[in-house]
């Protein structure tokens, strides 16, 4: 709204318009010329109806609408499709009959429910990895991460090794730190994308962090030997 109409809006009183209109209602009626540019018409009934304009505005707010319940029913269908696919892929891990089932299992979780490029396991020496887990040395996880840092979510160069031979692929990650047995070994469930905008800075962890507990929780069932 611009100064000129917020101070013509002040200098007249509304209730004062409306209570000229309803005493002569022939001020509107009888001048055509009002009546266009209020997209108005008087119909043959004595009746002011709806011209062009008007419907034209008319048409141009459903749209409007039209597209917002469009937007919010599209972002429901996703949520409901995601929080399906969460729960699938924690009975895929939980089926998991050893540690290098389970990093199979991320990894496909990762492509085939998500539309990720790929999923991986990452535990931090000393000591031995298993099969199909990727190996760090020992205080890495914490130079990736930052020393207090529980989850990382967009694109980091320096982790780009945790993703083998898909690193080229990837331009988006999330990077989840998990603690697995006793005493505590540090490791890492990261996800990769070739999508720049499926990880970003600004977006929540709440997901790859659930997904690292049952992780975490599943890898428990066997010691590393």
């Amino acid at each position: 709204m611009s100064d000129a109409t917020q101070a013509m809006m002040q200098a007249v009183d509304p209730e004062a318009v409306r209570a000229f209109l309803r005493d002569e209602p022939e001020f509107l009626r009888d001048d055509s010329g009002l009546l266009g540019e209020l997209g108005l018409r008087v119909d043959g009934g004595n009746v002011i109806d709806f011209g062009p304009a008007a419907l034209a505005r008319a048409a141009a707010a459903h749209k409007r609408e039209a597209h917002v319940r469009r937007e919010i029913e599209a972002t429901a269908r996703a949520n409901f499709s995601a929080q399906a696919q969460t729960h699938a892929a924690v009975i895929d891990l939980l089926d998991a009959r050893n540690h290098s089932d389970l990093a199979r299992r991320v990894d496909e979780m990762a492509t085939l429910r998500f539309g990720l490029t790929t999923g991986v396991i990452v535990l931090e020496g000393p000591g031995r990895v298993p099969a199909g887990w990727y190996g760090l040395i020992e205080g890495q996880i914490d130079m990736l991460m930052g020393e207090h840092a529980v989850a990382r979510m967009g694109f980091y160069a320096p982790a780009l090794g945790l993703f083998g031979d898909k690193l080229d692929h990837i331009r988006s990650m999330a990077i989840v730190r998990l603690a697995l047995w006793e005493p505590s070994r540090q490791g890492i469930l990261a996800f990769g994308s070739s999508d720049p905008e499926a990880f970003t800075p600004d977006m929540g962890s709440e997901l790859v962090a659930f997904l690292a507990r049952v992780v975490e929780r599943t890898a428990e069932r066997w010691p590393v030997l």
